[in-house]
Formats: C-alpha cells, structure tokens, sequence
C-alpha cells in the first residue's frame, strides 16, 4: 500500500518538473527567437548607436547577451565559460555580433538539452559558490528579457519594428 502512495504521488510530481522544464525552455526559445531576429533587423550602419550618450551602443547589447549566455550556461553545467566567451568581445559588426550570439545560444541549446527536471533543481558546486540549475534559467530568462526590452527601445528610435510587433502584425493581417 504505501508503494502504491508513493507511485501516486511521484507521478503529478513528475509531470510537474516536466511541465516546469517545458515552461522554462519555452521562454529561453521566445527570447533566442527575439534576440537572433533583432541582432539581424539592424542595420550595419546603426550598430553604434547611443539612445544617450552614457548607455552602451547597440552592439554593446549583442555583445553583453552573448557573454551572458555562456557564463550562465556554464554555470548550468557547473563549469566554467568555455575559452570563446573571453573572445566575444574582439567581435565587431553586425555579421560577427550576430554570430556569436547565435553561437552562445548554441552553446546554452547543448547545456539545456542535457538537464532535465531532477538535475536542474539540484545544487551543485562550482569553485566556491553553490548554484541550482533551475535558478539560474529563471534568471537568464529574467535578464533575456530585460535585453529585449532595452534592444526594443534602440530598434523604435530607429523606426524598426522589432520582431514581437512584426510577428504579432503579420498574425493580425493573416486573420484579415
């Protein structure tokens, strides 16, 4: 009796963690989709702006994104960024800034693709900190977010739709 109590719980806990993870990586997708098309909807010639003068250029957010991505994924993985992330920074343009943040989603793709719900939700030990997986995507969604939103700001002062409102009018115009 009491295995079969326990089988029935571990079943909606299960679905439950499956469900998490779904959710999770659901949003870690919408926010690469964002990102990738927005570091490909600007302009060469608008990389380098300034929405004032003390914020960082466009490019600046690419850049940031990407180093981002690989210091959380590692952290993910409980290891340390991998070698290329050191180099993100030489990248200048928009054809190589698109290519490394497309290559530090690529990196967290693998990174993700290998936890699952259990994993996720169990610390581990990298140096002297302690990290839970879990936390850290929630985070990394958190900050995904944030990026978008400020890479919005830059596209609209430039008359560029970004790619939620492009995606969201072309769904409007098919319904029509």
């Amino acid at each position: 009796m009491r295995l079969l109590w326990i089988l029935l719980m571990a079943v909606p806990l299960a679905h439950a963690q499956t469900t998490w993870m779904k959710a999770v990586t659901g949003q870690y997708e919408r926010y690469k989709l964002n990102l990738n098309e927005t570091a490909k909807a600007m302009p060469e010639a608008d990389y380098e702006f300034k929405l004032t003068a003390a914020q960082r250029p466009f490019s600046g957010w690419i850049e940031h994104t990407a180093v981002m991505l690989y210091g959380a994924c590692a952290n993910v993985q409980g290891v340390a960024a991998p070698e290329v992330s050191k180099h993100v920074e030489e990248a200048k343009g928009k054809e190589a800034l698109s290519k490394a943040l497309a290559e530090s989603f690529a990196y967290c793709d693998a990174a993700i693709a290998k936890l699952d719900a259990a994993k996720a939700e169990q610390e581990i030990v990298i140096g002297t900190r302690k990290v839970v997986p879990a936390t850290v995507l929630v985070n990394l969604i958190a900050a995904l977010n944030e990026h978008y939103g400020n890479l919005v700001g830059y596209m609209r002062s430039k008359g560029i739709v970004p790619p939620t409102t492009a995606r969201a009018n072309a769904a409007s115009q098919k319904k029509n």
